[in-house]
């Protein structure tokens, strides 16, 4: 039966149909009853929804519900139509969260540093762990760097040479033993070049 047959059998009472998943009442014509308006809630004032702050956090939203389930980011409040609000303070916990990854430390170790300070008898335990945490990522970035700083230096080395390579008339075949050593400083060539020449 069409809607406005339905209507029209209705008696001077509020009539009710289902639309999707939302109640609308509908009155008939001759009714003094004012439909009600139609409005949509706006989003909490200093609250993002969870898109928004995802593409802030440059992450995505499945990474989001993750953190939640293990207790690493919590949204500040819900909708009625489950939509998550975090507030704009949490883009730095995300990017601690997303900075300590990158530093290798596992979701596990890192929920565990992230904790709300503990009462005052396990303050002391908890800062120092906390130190004891950022000491080794602060050892295993200074060996990162020692070894991209050896890397940057072959690199280097071997880009002078190659200046070298650009007037030298020698060519390089296995009966002249290619270009190892150097045939015009005598020297051994850059690590980086001694497997191409």
């Amino acid at each position: 039966m069409a809607a406005s047959s339905r209507l029209s059998l209705c008696p001077p009472a509020v009539f009710r149909y289902r639309k999707g998943q939302s109640v609308v009442r509908a009155f008939p014509p001759d009714s003094s009853i004012p439909l009600p308006h139609m409005t949509v809630q706006p989003d909490p004032p200093d609250l993002l929804k969870i898109g928004k702050f995802a593409k802030l956090a440059k992450t995505n939203l499945r990474t989001l519900r993750y953190y939640e389930e293990l207790g690493l980011v919590t949204p500040s409040r819900r909708s009625k139509g489950g939509f998550r609000y975090y507030r704009p303070t949490d883009l730095a916990r995300v990017e601690m969260i997303q900075f300590l990854q990158e530093l290798g430390l596992q979701l596990e170790e890192i929920g565990n540093s992230l904790r709300g300070i503990p009462d005052a008898s396990q303050r002391e335990e908890w800062l120092m762990r906390l130190q004891g945490i950022l000491t080794q990522q602060d050892d295993l970035l200074c060996k990162r760097i020692d070894a991209l700083e050896s890397q940057r230096n072959l690199v280097e080395e071997s880009l002078s040479h190659l200046d070298t390579c650009k007037t030298c008339e020698h060519h390089p075949q296995p009966s002249n033993n290619f270009c190892e050593p150097c045939q015009s400083s005598g020297n051994p060539l850059p690590k980086l070049l001694s497997a191409l020449f």
